[in-house]
C-alpha cells in the first residue's frame, strides 16, 4: 500500500526543505509554509507541490549520491507506487481529502547539485532517464496531508485504483 513517508517545506525558500508532520495544501497557495526563490521555474498553481518516490531516492543513494529526504526540494515523499503510475495527467488521492494531478516533471537544476556525486544533478532528469524525476502537481482538492497517509492512484473514472 502506497503512503506518505515524508513532508517537507522551507519557509525561507530553496533547498533543502525541512521535515514537517503535516502539510496544508490549497489551490491558490500550494504548500502552506513553503516558499520558492525562483518563481519562473517553481511554484504557482500548476507546480503547487513537488513529489518524489522513495524507491527512486533509494536507488540514487545506492549509487552513492548523498541525496536525502527534502534535499532536492520535494514537498511530498511517497513510498509504494510503481514508477509507471506517475505521469502527466495521473491523479492521486492522499489521505481523506487531498487530490493532486501531475502536471509535469520537475527538471533538475544546479541548486540541488549537492545531493549528487560530483554535482551530477541530471541523474534526476526525466529527459535523460524517463521516470527518474520528481513530479510537479496541481491541487485539485485542498486539505491536510499527514505522514503515513494512504496514497491511491485515481483511475480515469475518478475511482480510487491501485495503492
Amino acid at each position: 500500500m502506497a503512503h506518505v513517508i515524508g513532508l517537507h517545506v522551507n519557509p525561507d525558500g530553496g533547498v533543502p526543505k525541512h521535515p514537517v508532520d503535516s502539510l496544508s495544501v490549497t489551490m491558490s497557495e500550494g504548500c502552506i509554509g513553503d516558499r520558492q526563490n525562483d518563481l519562473k521555474h517553481h511554484g504557482g498553481p500548476q507546480r503547487a507541490i513537488c513529489l518524489m518516490q522513495w524507491e527512486l531516492m533509494q536507488e540514487l543513494q545506492a549509487a552513492g549520491h548523498p541525496i536525502h529526504p527534502g534535499s532536492t526540494g520535494e514537498n511530498l515523499l511517497i513510498k509504494g507506487l510503481e514508477r509507471d503510475e506517475l505521469h502527466v495527467g495521473a491523479m492521486l488521492s492522499i489521505g481523506t481529502n487531498v487530490i493532486i494531478e501531475i502536471t509535469g516533471d520537475a527538471p533538475p537544476c544546479k541548486t540541488i547539485r549537492n545531493s549528487f556525486l560530483d554535482g551530477r544533478f541530471k541523474a534526476l532528469s526525466h529527459v535523460i532517464e524517463p521516470q527518474n524525476t520528481r513530479w510537479y502537481a496541481r491541487i485539485n482538492n485542498e486539505g491536510e496531508i499527514d505522514l503515513n497517509d494512504i496514497v491511491m492512484k485515481i483511475n480515469e473514472s475518478g475511482q480510487a485504483g491501485s495503492q
